[in-house]
């Protein structure tokens, strides 16, 4: 049986429902279903530049670092919160920022969670439609969800925003969002390769409002150790990929294997 999910038109605001191949509301604004599988529901207004979010470049190094599965215990961790704290056997889980689809696929294995996939990147739409077809990909932004009010029972941002008001909305009363973030020690060991300094951030999650409470929250470490080719997967994923200089760069290509220290922030919050 095919699922309903509880879309919602970015135009009118209206339910939108799913029609052979598209996706149309009840004033007939209609969105394609791309032949890869994922539907485009991000307005032009709603757009910061022609090509929002990460290039097909970086999300190729994304999906080659974390099929290496160095990421994994960071999966565990998002999936033992959500069986823990969900309130339904088989929640519905808004992955926000899904990039390629590793960690939504991961969280629907460990789950047994119906997920929606949602990022700005249409190329990560596209990606993320060959990991999966039981998930739904959608290209959207995470300030403006294009799910209806209180339909979500679950919320994951890893490694992405957290956006209380919209993440409010579409939670059910009593979903969560299950948040991970960058600690102070990511991976510090590269950073100090492709920076001449290296300044020590003192990393704080968001501030919720009082539509959250906190269930819990804690700082996670490991370490990893990777070839010159996985170290290069990595700094081609992330943001620093457009910082690093030829020096640097040539600084990198010599080390034949790095040991790094991965460090992140956790955070469940319940809406009340």
């Amino acid at each position: 049986m095919e699922k309903d999910h509880p879309l919602r038109c970015p135009v009118c605001l209206g339910r939108l429902r799913k029609n052979d191949k598209s996706y149309v509301c009840g004033k007939n604004h209609s969105f394609d279903i791309a032949r890869q599988g994922y539907v485009n529901l991000l307005p032009v207004q709603n757009k910061h530049s022609r090509s929002p979010g990460d290039t097909k470049a970086m999300l190729l190094a994304r999906r080659e670092f974390l099929y290496a599965g160095f990421y994994e215990p960071v999966c565990r961790d998002a999936a033992e919160l959500i069986n823990k704290y969900k309130k339904t056997q088989y929640p519905l889980i808004a992955d926000i920022g899904s990039g390629e689809g590793y960690y939504t696929q991961q969280l629907q294995r460990l789950c047994s969670a119906d997920c929606i996939g949602v990022d700005i990147s249409k190329e990560a739409a596209k990606m993320s439609c060959s990991r999966s077809r039981d998930i739904l990909w959608i290209v959207a932004t995470a300030s403006h969800l294009p799910v209806e009010d209180e339909s979500i029972d679950v919320i994951t941002a890893v490694f992405s925003l957290f956006v209380n008001d919209e993440y409010a909305r579409v939670l059910k009363k009593g979903g969560i969002v299950v948040e991970i973030s960058a600690g102070n020690r990511h991976l510090t060991e590269l950073k100090s390769i492709i920076y001449d300094e290296v300044f020590i951030q003192v990393k704080h999650q968001s501030a919720f409002s009082d539509s959250f409470s906190e269930l819990c929250s804690f700082d996670r470490e490991f370490r990893i150790k990777t070839d010159n080719a996985q170290l290069r997967a990595l700094l081609g994923m992330t943001p620093h990929t457009h910082r690093i200089s030829k020096e640097q760069s040539s600084r990198l290509e010599s080390i034949s294997e790095l040991e790094l220290t991965v460090n992140y922030l956790v955070r469940v919050l319940e809406k009340k």
